[in-house]
């Protein structure tokens, strides 16, 4: 073997010491929390988006949540803001043509995906649930 093949062994060989080390996991996992998708167009949508997003940060408990804010330009009228979660639309605001106040339809919106996210998700009549246990 070269001496060239024996150094790239053993960088390898060292790579895969680290990524596989009982310390490297204990000490430091990492959390991924739920998905916020910005489908916004418009400069009003935008900032619904980063004030909404500020606000995400801060709400726990939001591992295997995906949230969507989907914006649709309504020509001469303005905009419909929609936030969908987990495929189910939970809020729908429209916003005039003119800068008008976001924020209080993002804390409103914050609100009510919060309360939603409460909610359980399972229906004890829905036909995919065991109602024994098996």
């Amino acid at each position: 073997m070269s001496l060239n093949m024996l150094k790239y062994i053993s960088l390898i060989l060292i790579i895969l010491l680290s990524l596989f080390s009982p310390s490297s996991h204990s000490s430091s996992e990492v959390e991924i929390g739920g998905l916020l998708l910005d489908n916004t167009k418009s400069r009003l949508g935008h900032d619904f988006y980063f004030k909404f997003s500020q606000l995400w940060h801060d709400v726990p408990n939001t591992q295997g949540i995906n949230v969507q804010i989907i914006e649709q330009i309504v020509p001469r009228a303005g905009t419909k803001l929609s936030l969908v979660l987990n495929r189910r639309i939970i809020y729908v605001t429209y916003f005039g043509r003119r800068q008008s106040p976001v924020k209080e339809k993002v804390e409103q919106a914050i609100f009510i995906l919060i309360d939603a996210m409460s909610q359980p998700q399972y229906s004890r009549n829905n036909i995919d649930m065991a109602g024994n246990g098996f």
